[in-house]
């Protein structure tokens, strides 16, 4: 492998575990926080690429405007689904919070049917974006590649700075270690719980929006991205943020590097790492021991 494919692998490593975090961040909050097994986070990815492909002929290149639309959108129905549906969770068991959110999956497929239909879709690429830059002298990389993975850094940092520099962060870590603690001092934990479970399928939408032009727009694409995203989770430690950001840039790295080098096994590579770690760290590579 030359330097200019190697660094393109690279790039490709980090555009992929930096969307990976997108989801797997929402995901490791509402786990962690609220204490749900939330088996259709996946459908709010699915939600956002389609959002993406109804709002685009809306907006035409005014990208960056579609994507504040559609993460305002996506946090008003994250809401009013916590207000509605996940509220009345808390205090079930895992197995009837499992049928419930799996029951939501089949709700959502079956809307998705009605509204959009079956078939697989494409979002353009924005004009301002489309092309490549050269890297070397044969190989070049998509502007909007790079566009995805630097959108994924900025809101990593947004995510970091809120998580543990603000007073919602203070509370949201409050609550992941003890909510009970945190309803004792006073804190309207329902409320907290809305806004996290809102900016979880935010940050969900968001990542399938970005990941909408770069890949087919399709029936059930949340199923592969859930999965992953649990194996992150673990990876990274419940309820942890930096946890999860490290998870997904070595899932990144392991399973773009596997499909070069070891295309027949690239599929057991990131559950392969998912045991090295909990093998060695039971409790993810950020999580607290209980």
């Amino acid at each position: 492998m030359d330097f200019g494919t190697f660094l393109v692998q690279c790039l490709n490593s980090v555009q992929y575990g930096l969307l990976l975090f997108l989801v797997a961040s929402g995901l490791t909050l509402i786990f962690g926080i609220m204490g749900v097994i939330n088996l259709a986070h996946g459908s709010f990815y699915m939600i956002g690429a389609y959002m993406a492909f109804a709002l685009a002929p809306l907006f035409g290149d005014q990208f960056l405007l579609m994507l504040v639309a559609g993460v305002v959108l996506a946090a008003i129905f994250g809401y009013l689904l916590e207000w509605a549906f996940f509220s009345y969770l808390y205090q079930r068991d895992h197995l009837q919070q499992v049928l419930m959110t799996y029951g939501l999956i089949l709700v959502f497929e079956e809307l998705r049917s009605i509204l959009v239909g079956n078939d697989v879709h494409g979002v353009k690429v924005p004009a301002w974006l489309d092309g490549s830059f050269a890297l070397g002298n044969v190989m070049s990389y998509p502007w909007y590649r790079l566009f995805a993975s630097a959108a994924c850094i900025v809101l990593a940092v947004a995510l970091y700075w809120v998580v543990n520099r603000t007073r919602l962060g203070m509370m949201i870590r409050a609550g992941a270690s003890n909510r009970d603690m945190v309803r004792g001092l006073g804190i309207d934990v329902k409320r907290l719980y809305r806004i996290v479970f809102a900016a979880g399928v935010a940050l969900a939408a968001l990542a399938g929006m970005i990941a909408a032009p770069m890949s087919s727009v399709y029936p059930n694409m949340g199923a592969s991205v859930l999965i992953i995203c649990f194996v992150l989770v673990v990876i990274g430690g419940i309820g942890s943020i930096t946890g999860a950001l490290v998870a997904s840039l070595l899932v990144g790295f392991v399973d773009t590097f596997g499909k070069v080098f070891f295309a027949d096994l690239s599929g057991i590579g990131i559950y392969l790492l998912m045991a090295i770690v909990l093998i060695w760290k039971p409790e993810g590579l950020m999580g607290r021991r209980p």
